[in-house]
């Protein structure tokens, strides 16, 4: 962590950007200037919050996402009010977005056993790109007010008691019921842009225990009732399988196909791309992913017991089908989900966590309205409860059944969605071992090779692939 001045001089350059947004708005006409207003009053509150109030997460998050917006506004910009203010106005948005990610890269603490990163422009602007993602998140992350708070409240304290209880806290595996076999999947040919893909689609068949708090309230939800996966298969061979699970707000054909078609296109190896229940076509928000993540405690829990159910159900089906290897991956909170998947089923070739989350309370806690986890605290649902509840579905309270050999780890050093200390726990919970460090933020390691390159070197000193 930098030392911090009392008044960062980086807060002028949204000010200075933000001021020039608002003036020139004025200067060109009423409509001019409302539609205006959200980007320039943006950047001129979020400098002037640095300037004063330096430290909140909230104001480079603020400060990135509209110095984005700007700078994506050039062409509208120069078509209203000329080349010249146009460039101007859209250059001193987006160097407002680099200074947040500048600004954010020095507020951060360093930790321990975590490699420091060496400050330079690509670095901020990564940092910069996690950031916007969580300015869009300010917009969309809420949790549970009023009645829906103290009935989450009341259902978190239940729900203890009865983990307690049945002995699941103590030993997690034991909440975990083994699937069926014997699946039949339907199939159907698919196709996203140039690529050819099947889409399998089966009744899940989970649900939570009978007793459970929020059960009656999980199955009512009808999308995740229906699992879905998107197959890469060659038409030749019986070749090895690697499970590929989505990230937060993926789980959408055209994304997650061309996030994990390498291992099909270059590896020739096939691929199943399970879709976590509340995403892509199981989701039951606007969004892909909304509810998972800062909605109620229960929902994520066993959102994430019918995400490891149903991969579950998939590989058997895949082993059925004579697989003669399986390993498996996932970004993100699919990097959670494989790091689960890893310590509850059997036999797992190999397996690669990839900027994985390693405690959702952490990041809950993280990234959460503040006020609103306040209020939940006061109601008796802090952070150490939840995480204890969540333990029946961490891969912190499991252990790993994949050999030690055949497990690696990847993460940012600058990650601001999951912070490196999430990496650096997983892996000093699984032994140490391979753990890939690259410099850049959450959404950056597809810019750094040889993260690629250490996940197919894994592959193939297991024999997954050639």
């Amino acid at each position: 962590m930098d030392e911090q001045p009392r008044f960062p001089l980086l807060a002028g350059l949204p000010l200075l950007a933000g001021g020039s947004w608002l003036w020139t708005g004025a200067e060109a006409g009423l409509l001019a200037f409302l539609l205006m207003l959200p980007i320039g009053g943006g950047l001129f509150a979020s400098g002037f919050a640095l300037l004063l109030w330096a430290g909140d997460r909230r104001i480079t998050q603020t400060m990135a996402l509209a110095g984005l917006l700007g700078g994506l506004g050039f062409p509208v910009l120069m078509l209203g009010l000329g080349a010249g203010s146009g460039l101007w106005l859209s250059a001193v948005a987006a160097a407002s977005a680099l200074a947040a990610g500048r600004v954010a890269l020095g507020q951060t603490r360093e930790i321990q056993g975590v490699p420091r990163p060496e400050p330079n422009l690509r670095l901020f602007a990564s940092v910069a790109m996690d950031e916007i993602v969580l300015g869009t998140e300010q917009f969309s992350i809420g949790l549970p007010a009023g009645g829906a708070a103290r009935r989450m409240a009341a259902e978190v304290q239940t729900a203890l008691g009865l983990y307690r209880s049945r002995g699941w806290l103590d030993d997690p595996q034991t909440y975990h019921l083994d699937p069926p076999p014997g699946l039949e999947p339907r199939i159907e040919k698919a196709r996203s842009g140039k690529i050819v893909y099947e889409r399998l689609s089966f009744e899940s068949g989970y649900a939570p225990h009978d007793d459970e708090p929020g059960r009656d309230r999980w199955l009512a939800l009808e999308p995740p009732r229906t699992a879905h996966a998107y197959l890469l298969r060659h038409a030749t061979g019986n070749r090895p399988w690697i499970v590929c699970t989505n990230g937060y707000r993926m789980g959408l054909a055209a994304i997650d196909l061309r996030a994990f078609g390498h291992y099909h296109a270059d590896l020739g190896l096939n691929v199943l791309i399970p879709v976590l229940p509340l995403h892509g076509p199981r989701r039951v928000g606007r969004r892909s992913g909304d509810g998972f993540l800062g909605g109620d405690v229960l929902d994520t829990l066993h959102g994430e017991a019918q995400a490891v159910w149903d991969i579950r159900r998939m590989i058997g089906w895949l082993r059925e089908q004579g697989a003669p290897a399986v390993g498996a991956t996932g970004l993100s909170l699919g990097g959670y989900t494989t790091a689960l998947l890893a310590s509850i089923e059997s036999g797992l070739t190999c397996v690669a966590a990839g900027i994985p989350v390693a405690d959702l309370a952490r990041l809950f806690w993280r990234h959460g309205p503040p006020l609103q986890l306040e209020y939940l605290a006061h109601l008796g649902v802090d952070q150490a409860r939840v995480t204890e509840l969540l333990s029946v579905v961490s891969p912190l309270a499991l252990e790993p059944r994949v050999p030690f050999e055949a497990r690696l780890i990847f993460g940012g050093t600058a990650d601001r969605l999951v912070t490196p200390d999430h990496i650096r726990d997983l892996s000093a919970h699984w032994g140490n071992p391979k753990t890939h460090w690259y410099a850049g933020g959450h959404l950056s390691f597809r810019m750094d090779p040889r993260v690629q390159d250490a996940v197919d070197a894994l592959l193939r000193e297991v024999k997954l692939c050639p």
